[in-house]
């Protein structure tokens, strides 16, 4: 079991990383909306603790997505005016902040879904504007074993905490926004603030997916079981994502349609 936790939250961040450069940065976008770091955790949760526990810790899963859009806020609105060491302890601090929040709230469905919903509403509402548009980031290889190594050490402790700290948060520390850090920090050091404000901007999307294979499991896992309550979560995941990602791309091709004919009237 260890060699698994060591392994699979790895391989999946690899495989996301590299996908990129194998096929262009919307493939790879469109990959990185999966649950890659909570789903083998979630996994490793039901393995070890049952499917009981997994279904609790799946439903603060989805209330955590509060506290990610709460990281996301926060350093996109710091990195602005602060450096990336200030940005990020800033919403590190908020993070775990809205976390303890959440922590004390019912861990039921409704509340679940009404958090998360507000927080996405709320945040992509105020955060800050960019007209950078986010292209593919150069992965250098200790960028890459950075996150590979970050993913395996957050598995082992969410894990091996899971008896002390209990489903709630054990859920919540497995949404703790490791791939957001990650690209936040690299991005704010390499590119400046306008670029990490577009780039948080857009993970907006990937949030439904989320909330789908989260929410699937918190109803599934309990009387299914984990091979069927996966199997489901993971196959409504990639159709929410996909949904998503056709919606945005017809809506930024009308908005760019639109945009064209306002010039061609100026300047007739």
């Amino acid at each position: 079991m260890l060699a698994l936790k060591l392994a699979l939250v790895p391989s999946f961040l690899w495989f996301i990383s590299l996908s990129g450069k194998w096929w262009g940065p919307k493939a790879a976008g469109w990959l990185a909306g999966f649950p890659v770091v909570a789903g083998p955790i979630l996994f490793l949760l039901a393995m070890e603790k049952g499917p009981e526990f997994a279904a609790q810790a799946a439903m603060l899963s989805v209330s955590a997505i509060c506290a990610s859009e709460a990281f996301n806020f926060t350093y996109a609105w710091a990195c602005r005016t602060a450096r990336w060491p200030t940005a990020f302890a800033l919403a590190l601090v908020c993070w775990l902040l809205v976390a303890s929040v959440l922590s004390k709230l019912p861990a039921t469905l409704p509340w679940c879904i009404g958090v998360a919903f507000v927080a996405v509403v709320i945040g992509q509402r105020f955060l800050p504007r960019s007209t950078v548009e986010v292209s593919g980031l150069p992965l250098r290889l200790r960028d890459l074993a950075m996150r590979m190594f970050l993913g395996a050490l957050l598995t082992v402790v969410v894990t091996y905490l899971a008896a002390v700290v209990g489903p709630k948060w054990s859920g919540l520390l497995a949404v703790f926004p490791l791939l957001g850090s990650i690209l936040s920090v690299s991005s704010h050091r390499a590119h400046g603030s306008e670029f990490v404000v577009s780039l948080l901007r857009g993970m907006v999307l990937g949030r439904f997916s989320f909330a789908a294979f989260c929410l699937t499991l918190a109803v599934l896992l309990p009387i299914q079981g984990i091979g069927i309550a996966f199997g489901i979560a993971l196959v409504l995941a990639m159709l929410v994502q996909w949904t998503t990602r056709m919606i945005a791309n017809t809506a930024s091709e009308t908005c760019s349609r639109n945009a064209q004919r306002c010039q061609r009237r100026n300047k007739s």
